[in-house]
């Protein structure tokens, strides 16, 4: 049963398949091959999967995001990282990355980032004469933090398979993604340095004005996380909240968001969301499977056997999850590996906390990996460039520093769980 389970995922993987299909695929082929489960198991499990309170934060955290990038918010996040960080060298690249920190509080989505802020700074980086190739990896890579910094969606997956809180797991986001983001922008500060971009001065007045136009972009990451730590409501309440917030700002306050627009943002999320939990349902019938066969069990165990060293066992993982990242999606890399993963934690004494976040950051980079590498679509997708041009030396440098990061906070937990202890 397990064997059929993995090759019929994989043929159908290698053959194009989406993921959704490929999952459904492997998990149906299984049940069928055994006969001692009816087939009707496999529709209730597509069903069942994505019956969670917890599950119904990602539709809304899209929508959120979606309500966001068409009312206005995007442009004044990066109204407010201009004035911030605009003065130092290599000004719009440091800009664009701090500009994704900011609106990856609010969306939780790393293509949804890249696409909103890539839109508002690409035009600016190409007429102050940056270079295209230069733009587009600083976008395809900053994006990534959207999914890292909270609230996060990755996140909400790994949380739903593992049962670890996602209030934890937001806290212990925060710390290493605004490390990240200042270790992405040492690369494009060196830019600034080599290709000698002239620089603005710093200007107490312009920052005034920023943060008065964008207050109500910025207090959304407050009320959100706020809420949530100060037990006012849970995180799935908190993304509703985040879609009322979104609307009225869009609507009320910034008057960018048109009543006529509303049913395409609302379609533009709804089909976001529906791919996602598309794949999240068949997911649920490939875990059936694999816990039915009691895979987790045997794959943690054959990990034990191969050393008793944590440190080994998470440069195993390390290397095996960037594999992975070249080719799976991350939310169906979540599904898939979280649960063959977490039973070996106990036994090396790791927190599911800390491993949780690197395995979101570990997948995330798989996000900037060829051949799937989907925020290299999504930047090549917003000048019409082909996808080689996003992968260059610019990018490989991005990596490097996000991959020393990840070795860093793999080793030193304490980075990960200084805010979760916190609470």
């Amino acid at each position: 049963m397990a064997a059929v389970l993995f090759i019929v995922f994989g043929i159908t993987l290698i053959f194009g398949m989406p993921i959704a299909l490929t999952l459904a695929a492997g998990g149906v082929a299984a049940i069928a091959y055994d006969g001692a489960i009816p087939i009707f198991v496999a529709g209730q499990k597509l069903f069942t999967s994505i019956d969670s309170f917890t599950l119904m934060a990602i539709p809304f955290f899209m929508l959120a995001g979606a309500l966001m990038s068409s009312g206005g918010i995007s442009k004044r996040l990066v109204g407010f990282a201009n004035a911030c960080v605009g003065w130092m060298p290599g000004g719009l690249g440091v800009v664009t990355i701090f500009a994704c920190m900011l609106f990856g509080a609010l969306s939780g989505s790393p293509t949804a980032t890249a696409a909103a802020i890539g839109s508002v700074m690409l035009p600016s980086l190409k007429e102050q004469g940056y270079d295209i190739k230069f733009s587009l990896s600083t976008i395809a890579a900053a994006g990534i933090l959207g999914c890292i910094i909270p609230p996060s969606t990755v996140m909400i997956n790994y949380a739903s398979v593992t049962e670890v809180s996602i209030g934890d797991m937001f806290a212990g986001g925060l710390l290493p993604g605004i490390i990240l983001g200042v270790g992405m922008m040492f690369v494009a500060v060196w830019y600034g340095i080599k290709k000698q971009i002239p620089r603005t001065s710093f200007s107490f007045r312009q920052l005034w004005y920023a943060t008065i136009n964008s207050i109500g972009a910025l207090l959304m990451p407050v009320i959100i996380l706020g809420g949530i730590y100060g037990g006012v409501f849970t995180p799935t309440e908190s993304a509703a909240i985040a879609c009322v917030y979104g609307f009225i700002v869009g609507i009320f306050v910034y008057k960018e968001l048109k009543l006529d627009e509303l049913k395409g943002v609302i379609l533009s999320a709804a089909s976001s969301s529906g791919m996602v939990m598309f794949i999240v349902s068949a997911a649920g019938v490939f875990g059936y499977v694999m816990a039915r066969e009691q895979i987790p069990a045997i794959a943690a165990n054959f990990l034990i056997s191969l050393s008793d060293s944590y440190i080994i066992f998470l440069l195993l993982v390390n290397i095996l999850l960037m594999i992975v990242g070249c080719f799976l999606e991350t939310t169906a890399a979540i599904l898939i590996l979280a649960p063959i993963l977490y039973p070996a934690l106990t036994a090396y004494g790791i927190n599911p906390v800390h491993f949780g976040i690197v395995m979101c950051i570990n997948l995330a980079i798989g996000m900037l990996t060829p051949p799937l590498g989907v925020n290299i679509y999504v930047a090549a997708g917003l000048d019409n460039q082909p996808a080689e041009t996003v992968i260059n030396r610019y990018l490989i440098c991005y990596i490097v520093i996000m991959f020393s990061i990840l070795m860093l906070l793999t080793y030193i937990p304490d980075i990960v769980m200084l805010l979760p202890n916190m609470l």
